[in-house]
């Protein structure tokens, strides 16, 4: 298993093709490894699909279907040893993915996103402004998507200020009183990408209301199906988010609750980057091979986070393109890529549902 004090010392986006894939590729496999001795159900899988597979050196991983965490609980802890229990949201409990994690793994996560975030957000702590209504975090020890976005970035925050009520609804006075506050100052805002459109943008259009900040960072994620279904693009998301917002820097983000804790931030250039301590991969789905640069497949995110659970190589329902590494113009090293939308006919994960 990984030597978590060295890897969380490694530099967030300057490890170079060649010194990341020869660190990530010998702690993948034993991530592999230890999951395949520590979780019955996962040893079956890969027993059934690949016999013997664990006496092949350095082997990739085989990866998991997202799906598969709404059907199955695989863990690779002792029951006794589960401190919170995260889900992704659904309409019914049996089309929720439900995540175990033991408190190792919680706060290998938390520093790992602490990490990346300050890369976006600077050292500092900053007033946050949350798009959702607080009544979204309830139950401590088992979080929604939404609770689990909200909860580990809230972190970087303070003076929390909730833009909606629970009806989902403007909270005006809220926000009015937050804007007088922090106008001047740098802010950090979250939300979930479906709900700072629909709730709070539009809204706040349809009430001809605005709240221009002189500087500040939006940070969001999920929800895009249902923007590209009402032809939002992110160029029309980030304009007409401005201009209600003020000068804000308006950074997208990938990630799911199946490996929490790895998020891959859009850059100035509006590409995804993958940090140091996850990877992607672009497949083809036809014969499961790897696609190069340039081409469309579906996207595999590897992590070297998750211990708990065998999340740490997973094939999503996301199409997407690799468009290079170690050469973005940002300056950032890694891969970067973009998400071109949902497989078809894929079941919708819905982390910016807004159902409580």
């Amino acid at each position: 298993m990984a030597n978590w004090t060295e890897l969380l010392e490694l530099p967030v986006y300057q490890l170079n093709k060649a010194d990341k894939k020869a660190l990530f590729s010998t702690e993948l496999f034993k991530l592999s490894q230890h999951h395949y001795q520590s979780c019955l159900a996962y040893r079956r899988i890969i027993d059934a699909v690949e016999p013997r597979f664990f006496f092949k050196e350095n082997q990739p991983p085989i990866a998991l279907a997202a799906n598969i965490f709404k059907h199955h609980f695989l863990s690779s802890v002792e029951q006794q040893n589960i401190a919170k229990i995260t889900t992704s949201s659904g309409t019914t409990s049996a089309q929720v993915s439900k995540i175990a994690l033991d408190k190792e793994n919680i706060a290998r996560q938390q520093r790992v996103l602490t990490k990346i975030i300050k890369q976006w957000l600077g050292k500092k702590r900053l007033p946050m402004l949350i798009i959702d209504h607080p009544n979204v975090i309830k139950d401590k020890r088992s979080y929604s998507a939404r609770g689990v976005g909200i909860q580990g970035l809230s972190l970087f925050g303070y003076h929390h200020t909730y833009a909606l009520n629970e009806d989902m609804s403007i909270n005006e006075d809220a926000i009015t009183e937050f804007f007088s506050r922090y106008q001047n100052e740098k802010v950090f805002i979250f939300g979930f990408t479906f709900m700072v459109w629909q709730y709070f943008v539009k809204a706040l259009q349809n009430l001809a209301r605005s709240y221009p900040f002189k500087q500040g960072i939006l940070l969001h994620s999920g929800g895009w199906k249902k923007l590209q279904q009402q032809a939002v693009s992110n160029d029309i998301f980030k304009q007409q988010t401005k201009q209600v917002l003020g000068n804000i820097h308006i950074h997208n983000f990938y990630g799911m609750v199946e490996q929490t804790g790895t998020v891959y931030v859009e850059c100035e250039q509006g590409h995804l980057h993958c940090p140091v301590w996850s990877d992607i991969q672009i497949i083809n789905v036809a014969n499961m091979q790897e696609l190069p640069k340039g081409e469309r497949g579906v996207i595999q995110v590897n992590s070297l986070l998750p211990t708990s659970y065998p999340g740490h190589a997973i094939i999503t329902e996301d199409i997407g393109i690799l468009l290079g590494e170690d050469d973005c113009q940002c300056g950032r090293k890694g891969k970067y890529f973009s998400v071109l939308g949902r497989i078809e006919q894929a079941q919708v994960r819905g982390c910016s549902d807004t159902q409580n």
